[in-house]
């Protein structure tokens, strides 16, 4: 909701007061498009780095950075329509994943990110089809069929130069490889341990879909912000865009139902419609009450019952149900602990012909100064003074919040599961780990896994974090016996681990080995000893009886032998003796 708008033509006054607030805002805004960086890999011929305007839609990867591999699709450039086939340029495993070039034209820049993300694309970028400095992709107009992209849309997007995505396009086409890195790294800046944000908000809840995202947004960032401002580690302000009506028609019956203060500040009427509902001043009066309750809550040192009020009055206080009244107000005022009369006294008389303080601070903060641009988009989130762009969606933001601390001072808030990376839960994220005493080095942040040697149990762990980390100091012995040789015999549990001394494992009095893989006691090593030379005699002793037996049976059986051969002379004759006569023949003749 940047700028007055109806539904139906209006008497020529009113169409006169547009005019001239178009006008100024033409003459006096000055936007600044916020970008992040745009680094070519591959061909080399295009190496380098390029900027590109981040998309004020989908989840940009604030604090980290995405490398991915550029598709431009040969039919249905301009992804004004879906896709053929069933998630067609989703990354298959292993591949980096898929950057989807479209062309700008013919469709809203939502849809375009919507369709690409249905077909499987990782991220999406958008050639400008002209030569224009960039701009911020966002919805010129609300309706149910854009809410519905903006609501769904979770891949990062950016729009790219015309010139630099024809050279993607032809590089594309000659079959090149041409990968590039999207980087949000210093996309906000982070210069110390506390982050600065604001946000330009509405307490209209009538507006459309945009309204309902505020609205739902402030329900789930409630606890975050609180953490956050509760331990000291942000400074939130909110804030109130109004418009001033001109000199000219502050008489005027449509600035004296959108405006307080005699046309000074004003608002769009909620529902667009003069005749019916709730007025544009309602919505300025109810603006400025929540910036009172800011302003009091703050002097109690409690600036976080800016969110109670803001999510209770909406619960309790809504239009559709006719209390978004001051009575209702000060119920949920009341129910917080605050002082209604000082919320009174900080409002002042709406109908005073003056300027108020406060509404007059928000002007003039409005105005862009050093390197925020001017606030035109509502709502508009700045951190660190850089205007945030992107879905507003408690996990996007937080993430945005949390890029803005300077490294290794980030809040425990920051390295919830909410926004970690969850790079650790593969292959431990190819960082070291003891799976024994289930520790690991890999720990998963909002910026992607780091390997670092823990600290566990407070036991500090040393190493490079990838393929060593080893206990150090005080209590290490408490974690898996500092990796030392360890063992229990008979209820008492011996170890190498030395607390004290060079910290090299050494074996206990009374254990002999190296302290890492062995140990052992004297009396095993004189028990194996002892066996050692029983074995020895055993040894010697089967030797010597298998070497006499072999000795007695070579005797035994050369004796045989000879003892054969001696009977068998006396009953056979040898070769060399003559035949022996038959007597008996020769008896039996005479």
């Amino acid at each position: 909701m940047g700028a007055i708008g109806f539904r139906r033509p209006r008497p020529l006054p009113l169409l006169l007061l547009l005019a001239l607030l178009a006008a100024a805002a033409a003459v006096e805004a000055r936007f600044v498009v916020e970008k992040n960086s745009l680094m070519v890999t591959s061909p080399t011929s295009m190496r380098g780095r390029r900027d590109s305007a981040i998309g004020n839609f989908g989840i940009p990867q604030y604090g980290g950075s995405m490398a991915g591999a550029v598709v431009y699709p040969k039919d249905n450039a301009n992804a004004c329509d879906d896709f053929d086939g069933k998630h067609p340029f989703r990354a298959k495993p292993g591949a980096m994943p898929t950057f989807l070039l479209v062309d700008r034209g013919d469709c809203l820049f939502a849809k375009k990110v919507w369709n690409a993300q249905n077909a499987g694309a990782s991220a999406v970028l958008v050639v400008d089809d002209k030569d224009e400095p960039l701009i911020t992709m966002d919805l010129p107009r609300e309706d149910d069929e854009a809410a519905k992209y903006i609501q769904n849309i979770t891949i990062p997007s950016a729009l790219i130069d015309k010139k630099f995505g024809e050279q993607l396009k032809k590089a594309v086409k000659d079959g090149e490889m041409v990968n590039v890195n999207l980087d949000w790294r210093e996309a906000v800046p982070h210069p110390d341990d506390r982050v600065e944000y604001e946000l330009w908000t509405n307490s209209n809840d009538e507006c459309g879909p945009k309204c309902d995202m505020l609205m739902n947004f402030l329900k789930e960032f409630k606890g975050a912000a609180q953490l956050l401002e509760k331990g000291g580690y942000s400074q939130f302000t909110p804030h109130y865009i109004t418009w001033y009506c001109p000199q000219a028609f502050v008489i005027s019956k449509q600035c004296k139902s959108q405006c307080i203060n005699h046309g000074r500040y004003c608002a769009p009427d909620p529902e667009q419609d003069f005749s019916t509902g709730y007025e544009g001043k309602d919505v300025v009066v109810e603006n400025l009450r929540q910036l009172c309750v800011y302003k009091v809550a703050n002097e109690h040192k409690k600036p976080w019952v800016w969110w109670d009020y803001v999510t209770d009055f909406h619960i309790r206080c809504p239009m559709k149900e006719k209390k978004y009244n001051k009575k209702c107000a000060e119920t949920v005022i009341k129910s917080l602990g605050l002082d209604v009369k000082k919320v009174d006294k900080c409002m002042g008389d709406p109908n005073a012909d003056s300027d108020h303080p406060l509404l007059k601070m928000e002007q003039d903060a409005q105005i862009g100064k050093g390197s925020r641009g001017d606030v035109t988009i509502l709502p508009t989130l700045v951190v660190n003074n850089r205007q945030y762009r992107g879905k507003l969606e408690r996990k996007a933001v937080l993430k945005a919040i949390c890029a803005g601390f300077e490294e290794t001072t980030e809040p425990n808030v920051c390295l919830s599961d909410d926004i970690e990376t969850n790079e650790c839960l593969n292959d431990n994220g190819g960082c070291w780990q003891d799976k024994a005493a289930n520790v690991t080095a890999c720990r998963d942040t909002f910026r992607g896994r780091v390997c670092e040697c823990p600290t566990f149990n407070g036991v500090q762990f040393k190493g490079d974090g990838y393929s060593n980390c080893e206990p150090a100091g005080p209590g290490k012995c408490l974690i898996n016996h500092g990796g030392c040789w360890h063992e229990t015999r008979n209820g008492k549990t011996f170890s190498a681990c030395q607390e004290s001394g060079d910290g090299k494992c050494q074996c206990p009095a009374g254990f002999r080995g190296d302290g890492v893989k062995k140990c052992e006691g004297k009396t095993a090593v004189q028990a194996k000893a002892a066996w050692a030379a029983v074995w020895g005699i055993l040894i010697v002793i089967i030797v010597v009886a298998a070497g006499s037996y072999i000795v007695y049976k070579y005797r035994l059986r050369s004796y045989m032998d000879s003892e054969i051969r001696a009977i068998m002379a006396q009953y056979m004759p040898l070769d060399n003796q003559g035949e022996v006569p038959n007597h008996t023949h020769e008896e039996d003749r005479s």
